[in-house]
């Protein structure tokens, strides 16, 4: 930004003592942070998809790991979760849905060669055959430091960008809200075919969104819905649950430092 002119910073200490912030002519973050709630707006980086309540977020990461307790003890090594998942290292990071480049990219900079070498053979690899081949690779080890650190900056932003593409006008929503439908995506992924019985929930939350209908309790309901699709599992009907009940309650203050913009 070019420096400001003495004319126009003193325009600018005019503004600042008008929004009670300090007035030291300079267009700093407290000052446009002032001008948003002023003009009730939000400005967010250009490459952002949601602002999620990190609440919300700790919502996705209990759902994956439980704790950084049972991470060490179940979750530090890859696994297979079962189903037509892949195997899946971290904070619920499935290769079998994953690219090398993407792997090389998030992963590359927190495991030595020989790691990196044994998760290629996993990579796009989904179902039974992902089932045994997580045995050949139990010695890989991923620390929590490491997983958090791909969650947060690499893998979050691509479900974000995700979440936006498959519930156009999702950024709408309050914070709750966004993130129990990244949570949501992050779990079930992007696949919204009208002809797939399985995903009537998903397709209608997009139409309703997609259409500019905001009822918080009709998206609430239609994730609770959902619970009829795993009659037998009770870790996805209870995170189901958890995500409508986190929408219903979504139209609450929020304050500032709980917002993450993903």
């Amino acid at each position: 930004m070019p420096d400001l002119t003495p004319q126009v910073s003193n325009r600018l200490r005019r503004i600042q003592n008008a929004l009670g912030v300090e007035a030291d002519g300079l267009l700093g973050p407290e000052t446009l942070t002032a001008l948003e709630k002023k003009l009730k707006v939000k400005v967010t980086p250009a490459n952002a998809s949601l602002e999620c309540s990190g609440k919300s977020l700790d919502l996705i990461v209990r759902c994956e790991i439980t704790s950084p307790q049972v991470y060490e003890r179940l979750y530090r090594r890859p696994a297979w979760p079962g189903g037509e998942s892949g195997v899946t290292i971290g904070i619920g990071y499935d290769l079998g849905y994953a690219t090398r480049e993407q792997v090389e990219a998030d992963w590359g900079p927190h495991l030595e060669q020989p790691d990196r070498e044994a998760l290629r053979g996993v990579i796009g690899v989904k179902g039974a055959v992902a089932k045994q081949l997580a045995r050949n690779i139990s010695k890989v080890l991923m620390p929590l430091a490491a997983a958090e650190h791909v969650f947060y900056t690499r893998t979050l932003p691509r479900y974000g960008r995700m979440t936006r593409e498959v519930f156009p006008g999702v950024q709408d929503l309050p914070p709750d809200a966004q993130g129990a439908l990244l949570s949501l995506v992050f779990n079930r992924g992007d696949d919204v075919r009208a002809t797939e019985p399985r995903r009537r929930e998903m397709l209608e939350i997009r139409n309703l969104l997609k259409g500019g209908a905001r009822s918080l309790g009709d998206i609430a309901a239609l994730v609770e819905s959902m619970v009829r699709l795993w009659p037998t599992v009770a870790g996805l009907r209870d995170r189901r649950i958890k995500e409508a009940a986190m929408i219903r309650g979504a139209r609450r203050a929020y304050q500032k430092d709980e917002i993450v913009v993903v």
